[in-house]
Protein backbone atom coordinates (compact mmCIF):
# COMPACT_ATOMS: atom_id res chain seq x y z
CA UNK A 1 0.00 0.00 0.00
CA UNK A 2 3.08 2.31 0.16
CA UNK A 3 2.18 3.12 -3.26
CA UNK A 4 -1.41 4.92 -2.11
CA UNK A 5 -2.29 7.31 0.03
CA UNK A 6 -5.44 8.21 2.25
CA UNK A 7 -7.12 11.71 2.90
CA UNK A 8 -10.47 12.85 4.23
CA UNK A 9 -9.89 16.07 3.07
CA UNK A 10 -12.89 16.66 1.10
CA UNK A 11 -10.51 19.40 -0.90
CA UNK A 12 -8.65 16.49 -2.81
CA UNK A 13 -11.75 14.91 -3.77
CA UNK A 14 -11.89 14.82 -7.75
CA UNK A 15 -16.21 14.71 -7.63
CA UNK A 16 -16.14 13.97 -11.84
CA UNK A 17 -14.50 10.59 -10.89
CA UNK A 18 -16.46 9.90 -7.99
CA UNK A 19 -19.55 10.91 -10.11
CA UNK A 20 -18.53 9.04 -12.88
CA UNK A 21 -18.09 6.05 -10.98
CA UNK A 22 -21.15 6.26 -9.10
CA UNK A 23 -23.77 7.30 -11.47
CA UNK A 24 -22.71 3.96 -13.29
CA UNK A 25 -22.83 1.92 -10.38
CA UNK A 26 -25.06 -1.14 -9.62
CA UNK A 27 -26.62 1.19 -6.66
CA UNK A 28 -26.53 4.69 -7.76
CA UNK A 29 -26.97 3.94 -11.38
CA UNK A 30 -28.10 7.48 -12.92
CA UNK A 31 -27.20 9.44 -10.35
CA UNK A 32 -26.97 13.16 -10.60
CA UNK A 33 -23.96 14.86 -10.10
CA UNK A 34 -25.64 17.61 -7.73
CA UNK A 35 -26.92 15.05 -5.31
CA UNK A 36 -23.28 13.19 -5.50
CA UNK A 37 -21.93 16.68 -4.47
CA UNK A 38 -24.43 17.26 -1.53
CA UNK A 39 -23.84 13.30 -0.33
CA UNK A 40 -20.59 14.10 -0.12
CA UNK A 41 -20.73 17.39 1.40
CA UNK A 42 -22.86 16.14 4.67
CA UNK A 43 -20.98 13.59 4.87
CA UNK A 44 -17.05 11.91 6.45
CA UNK A 45 -15.11 10.75 3.11
CA UNK A 46 -12.19 8.90 2.56
CA UNK A 47 -10.11 8.75 -0.75
CA UNK A 48 -7.35 6.89 -1.70
CA UNK A 49 -4.73 8.18 -4.23
CA UNK A 50 -2.02 7.21 -6.57
CA UNK A 51 0.87 9.12 -8.50
CA UNK A 52 -0.05 8.94 -11.96
CA UNK A 53 2.18 8.43 -14.96
CA UNK A 54 3.25 12.39 -14.14
CA UNK A 55 4.11 11.75 -10.74
CA UNK A 56 0.68 13.85 -9.83
CA UNK A 57 -1.65 12.23 -6.93
CA UNK A 58 -4.96 10.76 -8.92
CA UNK A 59 -7.95 9.24 -6.93
CA UNK A 60 -8.25 5.91 -7.25
CA UNK A 61 -11.27 4.77 -4.70
CA UNK A 62 -13.92 6.55 -2.84
CA UNK A 63 -15.84 5.55 1.05
CA UNK A 64 -18.59 7.62 1.98
CA UNK A 65 -19.85 7.30 5.88
CA UNK A 66 -23.23 8.82 7.07
CA UNK A 67 -22.80 9.86 10.50
CA UNK A 68 -23.89 11.57 13.62
CA UNK A 69 -20.35 10.99 15.04
CA UNK A 70 -21.78 9.78 18.46
CA UNK A 71 -23.43 6.54 18.10
CA UNK A 72 -24.43 5.40 14.12
CA UNK A 73 -22.72 5.36 10.97
CA UNK A 74 -24.07 4.16 7.54
CA UNK A 75 -21.30 3.19 4.67
CA UNK A 76 -21.88 3.53 1.42
CA UNK A 77 -20.08 4.62 -2.21
CA UNK A 78 -17.56 2.40 -1.23
CA UNK A 79 -15.38 2.12 -4.74
CA UNK A 80 -11.83 1.16 -6.40
CA UNK A 81 -11.26 1.93 -9.74
CA UNK A 82 -10.64 -1.79 -11.60
CA UNK A 83 -6.80 -0.73 -12.43
CA UNK A 84 -6.21 -1.12 -8.59
CA UNK A 85 -8.67 -3.53 -7.33
CA UNK A 86 -6.57 -6.94 -6.00
CA UNK A 87 -3.35 -4.76 -3.93
CA UNK A 88 -5.38 -4.38 -0.51
CA UNK A 89 -6.47 -0.87 -1.92
CA UNK A 90 -10.08 -1.47 0.08
CA UNK A 91 -9.06 -3.08 3.03
CA UNK A 92 -5.91 -0.31 3.62
CA UNK A 93 -8.82 2.59 3.03
CA UNK A 94 -11.55 0.95 5.12
CA UNK A 95 -8.97 0.06 8.18
CA UNK A 96 -8.42 3.68 8.10
CA UNK A 97 -12.10 5.38 8.29
CA UNK A 98 -12.82 2.27 10.73
CA UNK A 99 -9.59 3.47 13.23
CA UNK A 100 -10.25 7.22 12.39
CA UNK A 101 -10.35 9.25 15.80
CA UNK A 102 -13.65 10.54 15.37
CA UNK A 103 -14.81 7.34 14.54
CA UNK A 104 -14.14 4.99 17.38
CA UNK A 105 -16.34 5.77 19.38
CA UNK A 106 -19.62 4.65 17.27
CA UNK A 107 -21.57 1.45 18.49
CA UNK A 108 -23.08 0.77 15.38
CA UNK A 109 -22.29 0.79 11.56
CA UNK A 110 -24.29 -0.33 8.74
CA UNK A 111 -23.98 -1.08 5.23
CA UNK A 112 -25.08 -2.93 2.24
CA UNK A 113 -23.40 -4.78 -0.67
CA UNK A 114 -24.13 -7.22 -3.43
CA UNK A 115 -21.12 -9.16 -3.41
CA UNK A 116 -18.31 -7.53 -0.88
CA UNK A 117 -19.15 -9.85 2.12
CA UNK A 118 -16.24 -11.35 2.42
CA UNK A 119 -14.35 -8.32 2.28
CA UNK A 120 -16.31 -6.70 5.28
CA UNK A 121 -16.06 -10.15 7.26
CA UNK A 122 -12.23 -9.42 7.12
CA UNK A 123 -12.93 -5.99 8.60
CA UNK A 124 -14.97 -7.82 11.58
CA UNK A 125 -18.45 -6.67 10.08
CA UNK A 126 -21.45 -9.66 10.30
CA UNK A 127 -24.94 -10.47 9.07
CA UNK A 128 -27.81 -7.96 10.87
CA UNK A 129 -28.78 -11.19 13.36
CA UNK A 130 -32.53 -10.38 12.82
CA UNK A 131 -32.83 -8.78 9.25
CA UNK A 132 -36.81 -8.73 10.12
CA UNK A 133 -36.38 -5.89 12.19
CA UNK A 134 -34.76 -4.08 9.24
CA UNK A 135 -36.82 -2.11 7.23
CA UNK A 136 -35.83 0.04 4.31
CA UNK A 137 -37.98 2.80 2.05
CA UNK A 138 -36.57 2.41 -1.12
CA UNK A 139 -36.99 4.39 -4.67
CA UNK A 140 -34.79 1.97 -6.66
CA UNK A 141 -35.84 4.32 -10.31
CA UNK A 142 -35.59 7.60 -8.82
CA UNK A 143 -32.27 8.24 -10.52
CA UNK A 144 -33.69 7.12 -13.84
CA UNK A 145 -36.94 9.04 -14.26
Amino acid sequence: MSDYRISFDKAELDLDLIHAFLSGSYWAKGIPRHIVETSIKHSFCAAVFAKDEAGQDEQVGFARLITDFATFAYLADVFVLPAHRGKGVAMQMLEAVQAHPELTGLRRWLLFTRDMQPLYARLGWTPIPHPERCMERHDVDLYTR
